[in-house]
């Protein structure tokens, strides 16, 4: 008995702790994101916003939850019901399980694991099954017309992201999200790649579905899109999946952009501030502008929309990736040639 929970129970449960320490507060942050940009959202727009459950309105979100748990789920009787509820199930589950390769400090990450940033642009790619899923059970035309060009878009600038990716990696010669992080130790990416940079924000705007580009909402034309069937519990699984994305896409801006846990100078006072207070502070600017974009600007059309990822910054992120190399070659930086790879 002693050996089997030595062997088998104990690291079993060490591992669902480090599960839980993760996801218990990820959702607790989506719960929040959703207060604080009605709250950003409102003192643009010259509102209050939330301010009538609890102190300062800081108990709306669990109202929102609540509400939506003691809502009755209708179920189309025409979908394919196993399908049509697994769909936001998947779409929920993979914002949450990307987090077990994001490293919040050094030595504090889940599975550090040398192939982190695919395994992030896997599951990342992996979220357009749970829109067409939903689109398609639904069994309703509204709803698979607006999961078809959900799924165009999010795999349109998907092409884009793996390009910045690949941009990055020429830079650091690894695949693990922690070396890339310490690559960053003397310049943050953001300072010679800012234009991958920018592009990287844009294509995380398309990826998470979010104004300026949130074409699969086209109230005006399909009634909402891809979730117009979902009620209940069931649409609360997509509406906190595409919060759980955003702060997702921040963190992995973050990390490839911004020096993940680093703090912005190595000397006093910024070096007493630990590393995952850096990384979240990071995480929250950049959730900042997530919330500044949408209170500005207007929808684009969806010809607007696919001509800015196929005609602009797919051309643009292969010319910097060959600009890039041709650069790291010629002064002799690049981490492959050193065998470090």
């Amino acid at each position: 008995m002693a050996e089997l929970w030595q062997e088998y129970l104990l690291p079993l449960i060490i591992i669902v702790a480090k599960i839980l320490v993760i996801v218990v507060p990820l959702l607790i942050c989506v719960a929040y994101l959703t207060y604080v940009e009605r709250k950003v959202i409102g003192a643009i727009q010259l509102r209050k916003g939330p301010n009538v459950v609890g102190p300062f309105g800081l108990l709306q979100p669990f109202a929102d939850g609540l509400k939506l748990l003691m809502k009755e789920t209708v179920v189309p009787s025409s979908a394919d019901q196993v399908v049509f509820v697994f769909a936001p199930i998947l779409t929920f589950t993979l914002g949450l399980a990307a987090w077990a390769v994001i490293p919040f400090g050094q030595g504090l990450v889940l599975a550090d694991i040398n192939v982190g940033i695919l395994y992030l642009f896997a599951i990342s790619s992996l979220g357009v099954y749970g829109i067409i899923m939903a689109g398609w059970s639904s069994n309703s035309r509204y709803a698979f017309l607006g999961a078809l060009r959900s799924a165009a878009q999010m795999i349109s600038y998907e092409v884009s992201i793996g390009f910045i990716i690949i941009t990055v990696l020429l830079c650091v010669g690894s695949l693990n999200l922690t070396d890339i992080i310490m690559a960053q130790k003397s310049v943050w990416f953001a300072i010679p790649l800012f234009p991958m940079f920018v592009v990287f924000f844009v294509s995380a705007l398309a990826e998470t579905n979010r104004t300026p580009f949130d074409l699969p909402e086209a109230e005006a034309e399909l009634v909402a899109g891809y979730n117009v069937e979902y009620s209940a519990m069931t649409f609360a699984l997509f509406f906190l999946g595409e919060y759980a994305n955003m702060i997702l896409m921040s963190a992995m801006a973050v990390v490839l952009f911004f020096g993940g846990w680093l703090p912005p100078f190595d000397v006093a006072p910024f070096t007493l501030i630990p590393g995952p207070v850096w990384f979240l502070i990071k995480i929250m600017i950049i959730l900042f502008i997530f919330l500044w974009v949408r209170a500005t600007f207007p929808r684009y059309r969806y010809d607007q929309l696919m001509h800015l990822g196929w005609k602009v910054f797919l051309p643009l992120s292969l010319v910097w990736v060959v600009l890039t190399a041709g650069v790291l070659i010629f002064t002799g930086w690049l981490p492959l040639a050193g065998g470090t790879l």
